[in-house]
């Protein structure tokens, strides 16, 4: 007998709960700020030397390699780019076939039971 899913997916549940936006957030600022200590380890930069590259103070760029603070400015992202040498490409993709059905779900009146809202912090 193969193995089946039962109930949703995560996704599913994070948009029921209203928390996909802010946890989506979070988990792509962590991506940036690993790809961004990446990039600075293998051209051997301090966090010093990125800082007077991007003119920038050495606690801004703290701020940005934080991966639990989703606060982060295209600006900022554009700047630490350009001084690693690089590009950065952000770009709209259809949302998941999973999360479409949540909402599509959501908007039939059945569900008697309020569901908490929690606000999403964005870029």
């Amino acid at each position: 007998m193969g193995k089946q899913n039962i109930g949703s997916s995560l996704d599913d549940f994070l948009q029921v709960e209203g928390m996909l936006e802010e946890v989506t957030a979070v988990a792509l600022k962590r991506v940036i700020a690993w790809q961004i200590a990446e990039e600075m380890k293998a051209q051997q930069l301090t966090k010093a030397q990125l800082a007077t590259r991007m003119h920038t103070s050495r606690a801004a760029l703290n701020r940005l390699l934080d991966e639990n603070d989703p606060g982060l400015t295209l600006t900022t992202l554009a700047s630490a780019a350009a001084a690693l040498g690089r590009s950065v490409d952000i770009r709209l993709t259809p949302a998941h076939a999973t999360t479409k059905a949540v909402t599509a779900r959501k908007s039939k009146p059945a569900a008697k039971k309020p569901v908490k809202a929690v606000e999403a912090a964005c870029c």
